[in-house]
């Protein structure tokens, strides 16, 4: 049986973990399977433009504990790639990479934009394999994404800071959470940190509420609140006003 040639890459934004989950993938492909490896730099692009490395035991070694890609990254999208001065579907190109250099399969490490290359490169006839990385944990049908317990033990972190100085000049602390159009970071960080309210984009807030609870904390005789609040948390008007601009143009468009 001829040996098993596979592509890996990383795309999309930077996370913690990507160095290990090329390396937990490489060593099981390398020495459980015996089946051949190569890393394609600067994601899609790299894979576009034929640039990869030959990814073996010794490649592969020391690279668990650093951080970012040891492969590189880029944010570009297959059938709408800039190549010089003019935007390009590069899928063809993609196609004809992946052939030459006869993979069996192509494993692309990403967050919901990879998934989404990932998506039209297995619509052009390749085997994909799309490994969800993101700090937002905001990938359909995943339990849970690699780079989101590094990223809660971080905001956890930071939450938790925050309480020495709020107490001690008796302030509301407002602590701003990534996670995109997801609140589990900020959900996670404000329990596990101990924030007193905790906004999130699944739930308008409203603003009159956030005031009521904090003037309870106050009836109570505490002196500071601090307050999680996901990137993506919107109001009750907000979400109104979003909500209703989306009709407006559903129905110009209808």
């Amino acid at each position: 049986m001829a040996t098993k040639r596979i592509g890996i890459l990383t795309a999309g934004g930077d996370a913690p973990g990507l160095n290990a989950a090329i390396r937990g993938f490489g060593k099981a492909a390398i020495q459980d399977h015996g089946w051949s490896l190569i890393g394609f730099r600067d994601g899609m692009r790299g894979l576009a433009e034929n640039r990869f490395t030959v990814l073996d035991g010794a490649a592969l070694s020391g690279i668990l504990t650093t951080g970012g890609t040891m492969l590189g990254t880029s944010r570009d999208k297959v059938h709408r790639m800039v190549v010089d001065g003019q935007t390009r579907d590069m899928i063809p190109t993609i196609v004809e990479n992946y052939e030459k250099n006869e993979l069996d399969a192509l494993v692309c490490l990403g967050g919901g934009g990879t998934a989404k290359n990932a998506k039209r490169l297995m619509d052009a006839g390749l085997n994909v394999v799309h490994l969800p990385k993101t700090i937002d944990n905001d990938i359909v049908e995943t339990d849970t994404s690699f780079g989101f317990a590094t990223a809660l033990e971080i905001a956890t972190e930071a939450v938790d800071r925050l309480h020495s100085t709020a107490h001690s000049h008796h302030r509301i602390i407002l602590t701003e959470i990534m996670g995109h159009r997801a609140g589990w970071l900020a959900l996670g960080a404000g329990i596990a940190g101990g924030a007193d309210v905790i906004l999130l984009p699944e739930i308008p807030y409203s603003v009159e509420a956030i005031a009521e609870r904090i003037e309870q904390r106050r009836s109570r005789g505490s002196t500071f609140s601090v307050v999680a609040v996901a990137e993506g948390a919107l109001s009750v008007v907000d979400r109104e006003e979003i909500t209703h601009a989306e009709a407006l143009v559903k129905d110009a468009s209808s």
